[in-house]
């Protein structure tokens, strides 16, 4: 089908976006929501800027739309940008939120579209380990969770920053996929990118037990 991918540059969405081209879909677009507030229910706000970035290793059109970041507001955001769009159907990373596939899927329902969720129900730990297996790159750039503190902004997911999170997971019971918010990430390389995105210039931004990682300049590279 020819679909439009939920991006924010994230792993999960960005993943999904894989596995999508790989089930033989064409991506027209990559959609950006834009928060106007850090606290947005639906959409990443860390260093949702590089999604230009992203677009640009993925030679992937790209459409960004500001939302207000508002509960209930957000997906009527959303639904403004999907109906005026040529497409069949919208990929998405949920991975075992209710509260946004559920919205995801009413606005699809509503627009005729088809709700594309190839991350839905799948073990958490599975889905990290095949998404660095596919030769994923991400940076951890927001954590806000018990267990975490500065030294993961910044931090490379791989093998090791797993082991790390499954002990987070065993003494304060954290998602490792993160679906409640734990942390958030930045993909710096994947498989359908033809360049990737290199950090030149970043800096911990650290409030009481939570924190993100401010990425003030950053370019595309060759690989």
């Amino acid at each position: 089908m020819r679909v439009l991918a939920l991006c924010s540059g994230g792993k999960d969405s960005s993943y999904a976006l894989w596995l999508a081209m790989q089930e033989g879909h064409e991506i027209a677009h990559v959609v950006a929501m834009i928060p106007k507030r850090e606290d947005s229910w639906m959409f990443h706000y860390p260093n949702i800027k590089l999604i230009d970035l992203f677009a640009e290793c993925a030679e992937l059109p790209l459409i960004k739309a500001e939302t207000s970041g508002k509960r209930g507001e957000e997906i009527e955001d959303l639904k403004r940008v999907l109906q005026e769009l040529d497409v069949e159907g919208v990929v998405s990373g949920a991975i075992a939120s209710t509260y946004q596939k559920s919205r995801i899927d009413r606005i699809c329902e509503e627009l005729g579209l088809v709700s594309i969720t190839p991350l839905w129900g799948k073990e958490p730990l599975k889905l990290l380990r095949d998404f660095i297996a596919a030769g994923f790159e991400a940076i951890i750039t927001n954590v806000a969770a018990e267990g975490f503190d500065e030294k993961w902004l910044g931090r490379k997911l791989d093998e090791e920053c797993i082991d790390d999170l499954m002990k987070l997971n065993a003494r304060y019971k954290i998602n490792i996929s993160a679906e409640g918010g734990e942390y958030e990430t930045l993909v710096t390389d994947a498989p359908f990118f033809k360049r990737r995105i290199k950090v030149e210039e970043a800096k911990h931004i650290w409030r009481g037990t939570s924190g993100y990682f401010l990425i003030k300049r950053a370019k595309v590279v060759e690989k």
